[in-house]
């Protein structure tokens, strides 16, 4: 069968579906006040990026800590949960999602003792990193498996999804392509369209496809694995969940929702309802309530999931860190500020214990509470003015704290990544402190801009300085060039959406003050030239969006 053809059948066999299960209860009831033993646990969770609102909207600044503070949702992350490569019970592979040789064939010849010297070496090549020897050996295992079993024989499907799987990791992925159809041609071919092998491949091809934003063609691959694989699989209900994000992508938050539901449910039948991959895919659900603006449903399940990291962590880590930060921004989102203040301080007092002095967690965190004593201070203008300035004080002191923190850190990076390059070396978790320190740090500034700004529009306010909010917005365009510009995170969608913030606050700060220039010494930049500048920067993020759709 051709390439296209299998696509088509895909795509047509594509189906609606309505989720049987009764949905899982969100609603619980928590104490904050479990004790237990400090352990520093990190993990990366993190959901989609929204932008185009209030800059005191406290979806702007989420942190889903992770082994730097993430700030924000990040707008390219695929999945909230699972490794894409993840060992998936019921198929014939390892954590990898190579095929594992498990050759119950009675043919042999000199092409299968190659084949099965060239998969065995390719694979301990692929583990070791060494992507280039491995994609020879893995390339000469499809031609030696179809000269040794036939030219439609299932080793070389699993020959093929090997070589697929190498290209997805190098995100090479119109290679991945036609390996990942060739391999389920064979394998619906062989065993026909309802076996097991079939699903499993599908399952590595709803991978690749999701991870391009072709949700289309990745939804066709989730519902026929689904289909394949049947109820009581014990691989339906990562498939659900899979499936649910793929939906949740393309807006249909309803069947997304009725799907990881499901999801949830078949773990908790199955006594997982505290692992950590039913606590992954929880606090995706919750994600999906706050965007979808349901916010007392995602405060229950996020009171539900502290809970469970109180019971099982202890106060004292940050896994409850993490998930009392996240409760505490939806707190914030319905307008509950004084509880949101209050976990903030608890996680800061927490995070003061378990991390190191500096710690960007600890900026980002500080960051937070600035933006809550802000929403405070607008509540209390015009009723009480001395208040909203005290409010306003702090809130200046600790973005202070955060920019301090948030610069420091991007310093020290920088001197220890170019040590790095010089040794040859490359860390991604530098580079998610860098980024999410360079985030802090943008909105930390514009945050001490519209603060300084809504000093001078209180009479009470003794102390104005006219031009403080102007020098914030310089300085966070000065950031943006030393840490941002000519390096890799000129490239981030949020990075870049935080500099286009600042661009257009200074252009209109200008505006107001009937001046078409900046009054600093450092930048002569014009309001034409910011606007020019805002133009080009949204082009690029248009561009990145595209090619991620």
């Amino acid at each position: 069968m051709s390439m296209t053809r299998i696509m088509s059948a895909l795509l047509r066999r594509t189906h609606s579906f309505s989720s049987s299960r009764a949905p899982i209860s969100t609603t619980f009831a928590t104490s904050l006040s479990v004790a237990g033993k400090p352990k520093i646990s990190y993990k990366n969770d993190s959901g989609g990026h929204t932008r185009n609102l209030h800059l005191l909207d406290p979806r702007l600044w989420i942190i889903f800590s992770g082994q730097a503070a993430i700030l924000g949702f990040c707008g390219n992350v695929v999945m909230a949960e699972d490794d894409p490569i993840k060992p998936r019970s019921g198929d014939n592979t390892d954590g990898s999602g190579l095929e594992r040789i498990e050759d119950g064939s009675v043919v042999s010849n000199i092409h299968t003792s190659k084949w099965r010297v060239f998969t065995d070496s390719g694979r301990e090549h692929f583990f070791q990193g060494k992507l280039e020897p491995a994609e020879r050996l893995f390339g000469s295992a499809i031609q030696e498996a179809k000269e040794g079993f036939g030219e439609r024989d299932p080793h070389v499907a699993s020959a093929c999804n090997n070589l697929a799987e190498l290209y997805r990791v190098k995100k090479d992925f119109d290679k991945a392509e036609p390996l990942y159809l060739e391999a389920v041609s064979i394998l619906e071919e062989y065993y026909g369209p309802e076996d097991v092998r079939v699903g499993a491949t599908l399952h590595n091809l709803g991978q690749l496809y999701l991870v391009q934003r072709k949700l289309e063609e990745a939804r066709a691959c989730y519902e026929m694995k689904r289909r394949v694989l049947g109820h009581n699989h014990p691989d339906y209900a990562e498939t659900m969940y899979h499936l649910g994000t793929v939906l949740h992508l393309q807006g249909k938050d309803t069947d997304a929702e009725a799907l990881i539901l499901d999801s949830l449910k078949i773990l908790e039948d199955n006594g997982q309802g505290e692992s950590m991959t039913y606590i992954r895919r929880l606090r995706y659900l919750s994600q999906i309530y706050i965007r979808s603006n349901r916010l007392a449903e995602a405060e229950n399940i996020q009171r539900k999931l502290l809970h469970m990291m109180e019971l099982s962590k202890g106060w004292n880590s940050m896994e409850a860190v993490i998930a009392a930060e996240a409760l505490a921004v939806t707190l914030q989102l319905s307008g509950k500020l004084r509880e949101a203040l209050e976990l903030f301080e608890k996680c800061l007092n927490t995070q003061k214990k378990l991390l190191p002095e500096g710690h960007i967690q600890i900026g980002g965190n500080l960051l937070h509470m600035a933006k809550t004593f802000m929403l405070q201070a607008s509540q209390l203008r015009g009723t009480d003015n001395s208040e909203a300035l005290s409010k306003l004080e702090k809130a200046k002191d600790y973005l202070g704290d955060s920019s301090r923190i948030a610069k420091d850190v991007l310093l020290k990076l920088k001197n220890q990544k170019g040590k790095e390059q010089k040794q040859g070396k490359s860390s991604e978790t530098l580079r998610n402190y860098e980024h999410a320190a360079l985030v802090i740090l943008l909105r930390s500034l514009e945050s001490l801009a519209v603060l300084e700004t809504s000093k001078t529009e209180i009479p009470e306010a003794k102390e104005r300085d006219p031009h403080a909010a102007e020098d914030a917005l310089v300085q966070c365009l000065s950031a943006y060039k030393e840490f941002g510009s000519g390096s890799q995170l000129q490239d981030s969608p949020e990075v870049k959406a935080e500099y286009v913030s600042c661009l257009k606050h200074l252009s209109v700060l200008l505006a107001n003050k009937e001046r078409t220039t900046l009054r600093s010494k450092a930048s002569s930049i014009s309001i034409a030239e910011l606007k020019e500048e805002v133009r080009r920067i949204e082009m690029d993020l248009l561009g990145s969006h595209k090619k991620g759709s």
